[in-house]
């Protein structure tokens, strides 16, 4: 039912200062990002590293949703996204196990999704649903579509990335004899 946890977002009252701690401190690359005009927020997604991400979450005036929450405190975790491949199927599944949801919305083919309430979550807001990742990351933390492998030479070996079904990508360094081994692994299972 559920692929991954695609994201952590934070709810905060400050957007640029937040922005520029994860982005110019901790290196996030931000990514897509806009403004809801009915529930009176704007969100932005950022890639930490090869396939980690949060999102920034800051209200836009007055009777935004995140007044609430942000009422006493400057900011925090306010609920985790995770990926799921068909999400009326997650629906399905979480009607015959008895677990309430809200908020089934479907914005056309790129997202669609339910919230889980922290009272029936183990006091977490979760957020499930449906999307292609790479639609909400930057280019520069993806590979251009239909690729999904690259191998460059490095000093004593090489370093391989490859495209996560989850968006973005990912390395992996291996030294001259584990780059051997792995071609012989390869080559083995293919017959």
């Amino acid at each position: 039912m559920i692929e991954r946890i695609d994201h952590v977002s934070i709810a905060v009252r400050d957007y640029e200062k937040a922005r520029a701690f994860f982005q110019d401190i901790l290196g996030a690359v931000p990514g897509a990002g806009a403004a809801d005009d009915s529930l009176k927020f704007f969100w932005q997604i950022f890639t930490l590293g090869d396939m980690s991400r949060l999102e920034l979450i800051t209200p836009t005036g007055p009777g935004s949703y995140l007044e609430g929450f942000l009422k006493n405190r400057e900011g925090g975790a306010h609920h985790i996204t995770l990926q799921t491949p068909d999400i009326r199927d997650a629906r399905r599944r979480l009607e015959e196990k008895g677990v309430p949801y809200f908020g089934f919305r479907e914005y056309g083919d790129f997202w669609k999704e339910l919230f889980i309430h922290p009272r029936d979550a183990f006091g977490v807001l979760i957020q499930i649903a449906e999307f292609r990742a790479d639609d909400w990351i930057s280019e520069t933390v993806k590979f251009p579509a239909g690729k999904k492998w690259e191998v460059r030479r490095t000093g004593d070996g090489v370093a391989i990335t490859i495209a996560h079904p989850g968006g973005g990508k990912a390395t992996i360094a291996l030294d001259r004899n584990e780059a051997d081994r792995l071609a012989d692994d390869i080559r083995k299972s293919i017959g």
